[in-house]
């Protein structure tokens, strides 16, 4: 299969004072630009054949983007950038797609993911870590989660689906996107019935997958990793802080 790292985003928000890299997938994390990392955890898949990366000039070592089938320019948002990666792809079946601001990831939590994307046929298929995960091995971290009847989940960072989705559905994956980080809002795409199931914490994953697929005539899946590292961007100088931490050999 193919892979998309999104690689785009300006280092304008809480990160700018941490770092003096005009790009957050330029900040340095263990030594070198954090995007790397993702790279490296990619390249180590063995069902991944071909990486595209919307991504600006002069980030990459050559080390890095020998490793990388192709580099296209970012777009203004990260929907034109995803748009411009799968051009260059022209991809025929599923696709993972992640972001540059993981560098926690690692091989083994990718393959668990695809393993058990494999095991549930979809269209698309998305990424959830539970609250326990993350805080059995990084007590403390600062997620925003959200609390469904299967329990108190975060949003992973990696997705995985057919190129008809994105062909079909790029304004509500662009709605989806810009409101990741607002679940509550997130919800509100799916109908007021669902909204107040959520605000109750009696909505399932189940409900949720069910409801997508009604409204987009597609099969969806969610997927819970047990990889709390699926779920932890650096988004914010205490995400930056754990990871440099972690990474310290």
């Amino acid at each position: 299969m193919d892979a998309i790292i999104l690689a785009g985003a300006l280092n304008n928000g809480p990160l700018r004072g941490c770092s003096p890299s005009p790009y957050e997938a330029g900040i340095e994390v263990a030594g070198r630009p954090m995007v790397e990392l993702v790279i490296d955890a990619l390249a180590a898949v063995k069902s991944i054949q071909r990486i595209a990366m919307a991504i600006p000039d002069g980030i990459l070592s050559p080390e890095a983007k020998a490793k990388v089938w192709r580099t296209v320019p970012p777009g203004k948002t990260m929907i034109d950038s995803l748009s411009r990666a799968f051009e260059a792809l022209q991809p025929e079946e599923p696709v993972l797609v992640v972001t540059s601001d993981i560098p926690l990831i690692t091989p083994a939590a990718v393959e668990d993911f695809l393993r058990r994307c494999e095991a549930r046929p979809a269209d698309i298929h998305y990424s959830f870590v539970s609250r326990e995960v993350n805080e059995a091995k990084y007590p403390g971290v600062r997620r925003t989660y959200v609390r469904l009847k299967d329990g108190t989940f975060t949003g992973g960072n990696i997705v995985r689906f057919h190129p008809k989705v994105f062909r079909e559905h790029s304004r509500r994956i662009a709605q989806a996107i810009a409101l990741r980080k607002k679940p509550l809002k997130l919800c509100k795409m799916l109908g007021f019935r669902f909204v107040l199931k959520f605000l109750a914490g009696r909505l399932t994953v189940g409900e949720i997958e069910w409801r997508v697929e009604n409204i987009l005539q597609l099969k969806a899946a969610g997927i819970i990793s047990p990889y709390p590292e699926v779920g932890i961007d650096v988004d914010k100088p205490s995400d930056l802080e754990l990871a440099r931490k972690a990474l310290v050999h």
